[in-house]
């Protein structure tokens, strides 16, 4: 009899617990069914927004949408004036949430395949066939030499200038990756480019009067002109020297 009342009553202690257990997953799982049906509001991009487009003005592009709170990007921006004073770096897309890491401050943005002159340099652009640019293969990055021939009585060929920067190449071939994420220009087995290139140099007051004035009164010829490149040993070409300087 002692045994049976004993038995009875750890049955009763584990129907017990096995509620409490029970009762506790319920509350659990209905908790976490709330957290997931709530709801936060949203700034999302609602028409294309150009690259370069001031925060300011995005009012016009966005909606306030409500999305399950678990699906809120972190970052995101929860009002216009978070971003007051900066511009969109990237293209933005219908669809995606507004991210603060989407902008930064203009004079920190610089588009794709430029690079920005040094102090103190100015810009000249020359406009070239593939032949007189390294084959079309120069990037922005690169250094090049300048040379000029005139077609002067007797004319002439002279290296004028060394270890130019190139800050932006247009109707260049397309940038592809490289192995080490960095990008470089298409080039080996493809097509050479048929078109004319417009090429960016910067350079000083007096090197960009050498540069126009072979652009205006001769021909100008680029070569890549990496560091370490040997330039010594340039002279004025000319029919008298060209063979010496073959063969020296």
């Amino acid at each position: 009899m002692r045994r049976r009342i004993l038995a009875a009553v750890a049955a009763l202690v584990l129907l017990l617990v096995g509620a409490v257990v029970l009762l506790a997953y319920v509350r659990g799982a209905d908790a976490r069914a709330l957290a997931g049906a709530r709801t936060v509001e949203v700034l999302v991009v609602a028409e294309p927004v150009p690259a370069g487009t001031p925060g300011e003005e995005l009012a016009e592009f966005l909606t306030l949408e409500p999305v399950p709170a678990k699906a809120a990007v972190p970052g995101r921006v929860t009002a216009l004036d978070e971003i007051a004073g900066q511009v969109a770096t990237v293209d933005l897309q219908p669809g995606e949430q507004l991210l603060a890491s989407r902008f930064a401050a203009p004079e920190d943005v610089t588009a794709p395949g430029i690079v920005e002159a040094p102090a103190g340099l100015q810009e000249v652009s020359v406009l070239l066939d593939p032949q007189r640019a390294v084959g079309g293969r120069l990037a922005a990055g690169d250094t090049v030499g300048v040379f000029v021939s005139l077609g002067t009585e007797p004319p002439a060929t002279h290296s004028v200038l060394h270890q130019v920067l190139v800050t932006q190449v247009q109707g260049a071939p397309v940038a592809v990756p490289a192995e080490d994420g960095t990008q470089t220009a298409s080039s080996g087995a493809g097509p050479a480019p048929t078109g004319s290139l417009m090429i960016t140099l910067a350079v000083s007051a007096a090197q960009a009067e050498a540069v126009v004035f072979g652009m205006e009164h001769g021909t100008v010829w680029l070569s890549l002109e990496p560091a370490g490149a040997d330039v010594s040993g340039t002279e004025v070409i000319t029919p008298d020297t060209i063979y010496g300087k073959v063969f020296s």
